[in-house]
C-alpha cells in the first residue's frame, strides 16, 4: 500500500514470523564480555546497525547522539588502562563471597572485541528549548539510551555481540576521547561477532544475580497497588 498524502501509512502487526524475530533479539540479547571471534565485522554491517541506532526515538526529536568508533590500538589500550583503575576501586566496594565472586568475573571485552564504540549526548543538541525537555532536562540522555537499545537489538539480529563497560571513572573516557565539556559519554560498547551466547544474562548464570519476578514489578494506577494476574 502507497503513502498517503498527509505523509502517513498504513499501520498493523507484523507477520507471525516477523513478530518472533523482533522478540526472540530481545529475549536472546547478551552482554558479551569474552565470547568475540576475532573476525571482522564489515563497513556495510557496522553501518547498519549505527543506522538502526541512529533511528531510535528521541524527545523533541532532537536525536542528541554521537557514534565514535574506536579502531585504534593506543586509544584501546588507554581505555581499558581506564577500565583497570576503575575496577579495581569496585572491587574494593563488595566484601565476603561478593568480593571473590566480583573479582572472577570478566566485565569487558575492550581488547577481545574487533570494534569499540563509545555512544555519547550532545546535551546542546536542539538549542537551549526543546519540545518535551522544557521540564525535564534528562530526557535527552533517555533518548540516548534508546539509541542503546536499538544497536543492540540489531547487533543480536546481525549475528554480532555487544558488551556494555560501564566500570569507568566519567572525567578518564573525557580525557582519551577529548569529548567536549556539554558532550557525556553514555555507553562505551564492544562489538564483535560470536559463536555462543549464554542461555542466561552471564551474570544470573555465574549466580551474581537472579531475574526479578516480572508480575512484582507490574502495579495498576498508583505504586504499590498489584495489577491482577
Amino acid at each position: 500500500m502507497s503513502d498517503s498524502p498527509n505523509g502517513l501509512t498504513a499501520a498493523g502487526p507484523f507477520s507471525r514470523e516477523e513478530r518472533d524475530a523482533v522478540y526472540r533479539a530481545i529475549f536472546t540479547r547478551r552482554d558479551v564480555r569474552s565470547q568475540f571471534l576475532p573476525k571482522p565485522i564489515p563497513d556495510e554491517t557496522l553501518q547498519r546497525i549505527l543506522l538502526a541506532a541512529h533511528h531510535a526515538p528521541s524527545v523533541g526529536f532532537m536525536q542528541p547522539w554521537n557514534f565514535i568508533v574506536i579502531d585504534q590500538g593506543q586509544t584501546r589500550h588507554a581505555v581499558k588502562a581506564a577500565f583497570v583503575k576503575a575496577n579495581e576501586e569496585a572491587a574494593k566496594l563488595f566484601t565476603d563471597e561478593r568480593a571473590t565472586l566480583y573479582s572472577a568475573l570478566k566485565l569487558e571485552g575492550i581488547s577481545d572485541a574487533p570494534i569499540n564504540l563509545c555512544i555519547t549526548c550532545d546535551r546542546e543538541r536542539g538549542g537551549p528549548v526543546v519540545l518535551g525537555r522544557t521540564h525535564n532536562r534528562d530526557t535527552d540522555l533517555y533518548s540516548t539510551v534508546c539509541a542503546v537499545q536499538n544497536l543492540w537489538l540489531a547487533a543480536r539480529a546481525e549475528g554480532v555481540g555487544v558488551g556494555w563497560v560501564s566500570i569507568f571513572n566519567d572525567a578518564d573516557i573525557r580525557e582519551i576521547l577529548a569529548l567536549p565539556e556539554h558532550v557525556v559519554p553514555v555507553a562505551y560498547l564492544c562489538l564483535g561477532y560470536v559463536a555462543e551466547l549464554y542461555q542466561q544474562p552471564e551474570l544470573e548464570a555465574k549466580g551474581w544475580r537472579k531475574r526479578l519476578d516480572y508480575h512484582e514489578l507490574v502495579f495498576e494506577n498508583k505504586w504499590g497497588q498489584s495489577a491482577a494476574k
